[in-house]
């Protein structure tokens, strides 16, 4: 599985939570926070790998 289907599945596994957290479930609000801060530490990922990829096509 690529980085962006990985992202992917995050956020859809977390939609759930989500709309608990929106409900006022401060449980689900915390997993959601962690699940947000993985996406964004993976999206850091993709970027980087994005670059990598750009810049060894420019060599």
């Amino acid at each position: 599985m690529d980085l962006l289907d990985q992202m992917a599945q995050m956020v859809e596994s977390v939609r759930e939570d989500y709309g608990k957290a929106k409900g006022g479930n401060k449980a689900a609000g915390t997993r959601v926070r962690k699940t947000m801060q993985d996406v964004k530490k993976l999206a850091q990922e993709i970027r980087q790998e994005m670059l990598e990829s750009r810049d060894s096509e420019g060599s």
